[in-house]
């Protein structure tokens, strides 16, 4: 049973299980309180599981892609509890969240995610139907790219305005369970650097 967060987006909290699958979940779209609102959250899908930090196997943490900020929330509080539990992280792509959410709700065949990255331009992955474990198959990406300018491909276009947690853990328990973690590494997918970097400083004059 995993502890599952994503603030690739909105703020996106969930409990899972491999065979009983989303227990809980809840969230805002709100993409500006990632800050404010996840430690509640996170009170409030254990409390509606009725599970309690010690029941959890792990933590699942959506890497992104997303905007600096506020995926960094998700992904320190995301360690910070399974720190907390002495239990593992378990990083996990955020589109590939959407895509599992996509197949496993009876979408077949090719399909694009598509997120908004802001400054006029989107992250993009394309996908082509579930493996024999039930992951989502990554052809590309996920790649930065201009609103105007996304690539075109055969299948579905799915625009995701939200990313599940309950999606980024069952990947995860999908995962643990067919022996493939990690799925991604533990570096954030960002795609574009901070707005803000540190100062290279003053020279100070004796």
């Amino acid at each position: 049973m995993l502890l599952a967060i994503d603030t690739s987006t909105g703020t996106s909290v969930a409990v899972v299980d491999h065979d009983a699958g989303v227990i809980a979940e809840v969230g805002t779209a709100d993409t500006m309180r990632h800050a404010e609102v996840v430690g509640e959250l996170i009170r409030q899908a254990l409390a509606a599981a009725g599970v309690a930090p010690a029941d959890l196997s792990g933590v699942a943490g959506g890497m992104g892609p997303g905007p600096f900020t506020g995926l960094r929330v998700g992904i320190a509080a995301a360690h910070a509890f399974a720190l907390g539990i002495r239990r593992p992280f378990v990083p996990v792509v955020s589109h590939d969240a959407v895509a599992y959410v996509w197949y496993r709700d009876g979408g077949d065949g090719p399909m694009q995610v598509v997120t908004d990255a802001r400054r006029r331009e989107f992250a993009v992955s394309a996908y082509d139907g579930v493996d024999d474990d039930g992951l989502p198959t990554r052809l590309d990406g996920p790649v930065l790219v201009p609103r105007d300018d996304v690539p075109e491909r055969r299948g579905t276009r799915v625009d995701a305005t939200t990313v599940s947690a309950g999606g980024v853990g069952m990947v995860a328990e999908l995962a643990f369970a067919a022996g493939r973690l990690p799925l991604t590494g533990e570096s954030p997918l960002y795609l574009r650097a901070p707005d803000v970097t540190p100062s290279a400083g003053k020279r100070v004059l004796r």
